[in-house]
């Protein structure tokens, strides 16, 4: 009986390592060397200072025109020097949001509040690229809804 049993178990042991082997990759020998190819050459920015629609609600808006060189770090913010509120009359840049002066707890503040100060956190320049994916994205409006009140 347990001769037999060892042999159930030695037959069986051997099929598991026979199916293992075709299910499991190649683990030993010399490693394939990686392929090199020519980087993909980088987007250019769109630097038409032109406002973009925005694709959904409150997505924050891209940047039309180009930050290279604009210093953002803890002592400096340059999208500040235009877009703060005191500031706009003379630059003619949209002001941020009152959103920006707020705390978490929607108590309003005298300064951009430190959890907004880094811009480009939600911010971003537009390249001029085709889509990753395609879409068929339709606006409300498009789909024949009328604004609340417009009947």
């Amino acid at each position: 009986m347990a001769l037999a049993a060892g042999l159930l178990m030695f037959v069986t042991t051997a099929a598991v390592a026979q199916v293992a082997e075709k299910l499991v990759p190649q683990l030993e020998g010399p490693t394939p060397q990686m392929a090199t190819e020519a980087a993909a050459p980088l987007p250019k920015w769109v630097v038409d200072d032109k406002r973009k629609m925005r694709a959904y609600p409150d997505q924050p808006p891209v940047i039309p025109h180009s930050i290279e060189g604009y210093e953002l770090s803890v002592n400096a913010n340059r999208c500040l020097s235009c877009h703060k509120r005191e500031f706009t009359q003379d630059s003619g840049a949209p002001m941020i949001s009152v959103t920006h002066y707020m705390t978490r707890d929607g108590q309003m503040i005298a300064d951009v509040s430190p959890r907004r100060y880094f811009c480009t956190a939600c911010h971003v320049p537009q390249a001029d690229t085709s889509p990753l994916v395609p879409s068929n994205f339709k606006d409300m409006s498009e789909l024949g809804f009328k604004p609340a009140g417009s009947e």
